[in-house]
């Protein structure tokens, strides 16, 4: 990854600067975290995490970064020459990549010097929130298509390579199966997948010699796109042609695409073509403007689809296209004392939660099935029976006891100083591994429309220590 230290809100440096020139000792607790899940979901899958850490490890600033700051007649000569030795002393940890997650829940904290602190909000922020929301709509498209293999393939209608790119990426970890992007591909050990476009047959005299020179020169990858002229009148008849050639010739046709019209009355007319030529084994893929609602739609009429290919409503979240996770001090320490810290709002639920915290996911015992999470102070131990508050300012009856549980902490360190604590996984065993803590949480939990609500809790050491904070702002 190219360093990133410039991708920086130009008051990160305006308040390091200020740091370094007033409390140039105080260490700073920064908690990453969001309130509000895209598509009126319930959590979102956590993505970006090996991309961050790469760009916190690679942080550094260029004779040519200092020149321009310095150009910008802002900042003093210490601060300067302080970003031109510039060395991270951080410690972060953070919640494994393929996690699903739930609003007010650090995704990561990151400890140590407060002007550099300070300097990483943007680009965590942009890692992260980018990721996390692709793998998370990914996830819910992937869910719709039970079972069946998603291809991304949104590259052209992404903001930009990065997007396309790191968004391939965080699809695959939500689930998706390959993608059209072959730069990602490359990069993350993604399947590359595709076939043609409209052009190619456009380009020969007919629909069938386009489709025969495609199988010339990839017999044994005949995926044919059948919906150039007409679906059923044409495209699918000239394909079963092709492939009874190509199965008389030892190879194996493999399948067909619609990419307009109405894909569940043309996909079953298809299949019966195809079955009706001996053809069953040929599979149908589907693409066209797709997104979660679309598939179950189409599989709820009972379309007999077998791939879905999915680009701009995937790869842009374009029904919900912003992850708004924040980045805020929860903790300052002075002198080796930890001061908590809190960011108090005329909304309650902007209030932030204070302290070096851990996240728990709580499970039945002696069992898989997680049934809550509670948020509490790093030096607490949940000790059984204990009384939790809802996590949610807005809830009634606030206050639970829970008597018998097996409690997980889901943060890790992964980087102190320069010394990385963790081993980045393949895009796929994070995908795995997404998969097996999906199936942890309650199905309800994952329905794509009212999705039942899985509890935060805070222990009453963090709640009274919010409340305090808060009262003594209010004096």
């Amino acid at each position: 990854m190219s360093n990133l230290s410039m991708l920086t809100d130009l008051y990160e440096f305006s308040m390091a600067n200020g740091y370094r020139q007033t409390i140039t000792d105080e260490q700073g607790v920064f908690d990453v975290f969001f309130r509000k899940v895209p598509d009126n979901g319930s959590f979102v899958i956590a993505a970006g995490l090996e991309q961050a850490v790469k760009a916190l490890q690679n942080f550094h600033f260029d004779d040519s970064d200092i020149e321009y700051l310095r150009s910008l007649n802002l900042f003093q000569e210490n601060f300067l020459t302080y970003l031109k030795d510039f060395k991270f002393d951080c410690q972060v940890s953070a919640i494994p990549e393929g996690t699903p997650v739930f609003p007010r829940e650090p995704l990561l904290t990151i400890r140590g010097p407060l002007l550099q602190t300070q300097l990483f909000e943007t680009m965590i922020l942009n890692i992260l929130n980018h990721q996390s929301l692709i793998a998370t709509k990914a996830r819910r498209i992937t869910y719709s298509a039970d079972g069946r293999p998603v291809m991304e393939f949104g590259a052209r209608r992404a903001q930009g390579p990065d997007s396309a790119t790191y968004g391939a990426r965080a699809a695959v970890i939500g689930g998706c199966s390959s993608t059209s992007n072959v730069l990602a591909a490359e990069a993350f050990g993604i399947p590359a997948a595709g076939t043609m476009a409209h052009a190619w047959i456009e380009s020969f005299p007919d629909e069938l010699t386009s489709f025969e020179k495609w199988a010339e020169v990839y017999p044994d990858n005949a995926a044919l796109l059948v919906d150039t002229y007409d679906v059923l009148k044409s495209g699918v008849p000239n394909a079963i042609k092709v492939f009874k050639e190509l199965k008389a010739n030892g190879h194996k046709p493999v399948g067909i695409r619609i990419d307009s019209g109405d894909i569940s009355q043309l996909s079953k007319a298809a299949r019966k073509m195809l079955d009706d030529a001996g053809l069953p084994e040929v599979k149908i893929t589907a693409s066209n403007a797709l997104d979660e609602h679309v598939v179950a739609s189409l599989l709820n009429e009972g379309a007999p689809l077998d791939n879905f290919g999915i680009g701009e409503k995937l790869i842009t979240s374009a029904s919900s296209p912003v992850l708004s996770g924040v980045y805020k001090l929860a903790a300052v320490i002075e002198n080796g004392k930890m001061i908590p810290k809190i960011k108090v709002s005329a909304s309650r639920e902007k209030v932030t939660l204070p302290g070096l915290k851990q996240v728990y996911r709580l499970y039945q015992p002696g069992t898989d099935k997680a049934f809550a999470d509670v948020i509490a102070l790093s030096d607490e131990s949940l000790d059984q029976p204990i009384t939790v508050v809802k996590a949610n300012p807005l809830a009634t009856k606030r206050e639970q006891r829970i008597e018998k549980f097996d409690a997980k902490p889901l943060q890790n360190e992964v980087l102190a100083g320069t010394d990385l604590k963790m081993a980045f996984p393949s895009v796929f065993d994070i995908q795995k591994y997404s998969k097996q803590k999906l199936t942890e949480i309650p199905a309800a939990t994952q329905r794509l429309v009212n999705p039942d609500e899985f509890p935060i809790y805070v222990t009453t050491k963090l709640a009274a220590l919010q409340e305090s904070l808060l009262e003594a702002d209010a004096q």
